[in-house]
């Protein structure tokens, strides 16, 4: 019997600097406006994250848009290609965890109750950096390893993406989406699944956005693939964060998934 072929890896996706631009100013826009029009009743709530309310959320979100400013102003990467992409930092996030939550509360004290204040702050740090932000030649170094900066800037439209739709739900406000931003989002959790799991039996499908194919098994050739998972943007963000699990979905009707491979529920969440 010849030896099983391995899977290929996936392409490493490629993001175009102008649209991470403008996604960016996009969504910090949208969750601003958002922060700005909460009460302090809906600050009090709690945000659906472990032991924080939606001030501390709010918090988060300031310190996620902060990051871009701070890598900038650090060293440069000496390293000579990067060592982390988009699937890797995905993977990555849950060793960092217990720090970002340590970090959120210490400055969500020190913030007393101006989380949207704390966000105003973030933005105008950011808004002379925003061409430095998308440069694709300019090596960070990521707690991971050295890292693109356009890249790093992905990263960030993830976050504020993932913490709007938490606000939104922890508050019951509207919170608009950047188009390019989810599906920037929606492409780097669905790549990070093909990586996590190499492959080409399943077919994850998540309209309009992102098609790719995961985890060992026979692979289908023409035609519909046997083992096919579909789902819209928000809700597989929030599976695979793990805001939702696999079988709320499916009893939700929020996720369909045929045959029998496609169930991804001992694969998720990607993001810690």
């Amino acid at each position: 019997m010849p030896p099983a072929k391995r899977s290929k890896a996936p392409t490493r996706r490629s993001y175009d600097p102008a649209r991470v631009r403008q996604a960016l100013i996009g969504q910090v826009e949208a969750v601003t406006a958002a922060a700005h029009a909460l009460t302090p009743e809906q600050c009090a709530r709690p945000s659906g994250l472990p032991g924080w309310d939606v001030h501390r959320l709010l918090v988060h979100i300031a310190l996620q848009i902060d990051a871009v400013p701070r890598f900038l102003a650090g060293p440069e990467s000496k390293a000579a290609a990067p060592e982390v992409d988009l699937p890797k930092w995905a993977l990555s996030t849950a060793r960092g965890a217990a720090g970002l939550d340590r970090e959120t509360r210490e400055e969500a004290d020190r913030a007393g109750a101006g989380g949207a204040a704390r966000i105003d702050e973030a933005v105008a740090q950011l808004e002379p950096v925003l061409e430095s932000a998308v440069r694709g030649d300019l090596l960070i170094p990521h707690g991971a390893g050295a890292m693109r900066m356009l890249d790093f800037t992905v990263t960030r439209l993830v976050e504020l993406v993932v913490h709007s739709d938490d606000l939104a739900r922890a508050t019951g406000s509207a919170v608009t989406f950047d188009r390019q931003a989810l599906a920037a989002t929606v492409r780097v959790l669905t790549d990070t699944l093909a990586v996590k799991a190499p492959g080409s039996s399943v077919e994850v499908r998540v309209p309009p956005f992102a098609v790719v194919q995961c985890v060992e098994g026979p692979r289908h050739t023409r035609g519909t693939p046997p083992n096919v998972v579909e789902t819209d943007p928000l809700t597989w963000v929030r599976l695979a964060t793990g805001r939702v699990r696999w079988e709320q979905a499916r009893d939700a009707a929020a996720v369909s998934a045929s045959g029998e491979r496609a169930d991804l529920g001992g694969l998720l969440p990607l993001l810690g």
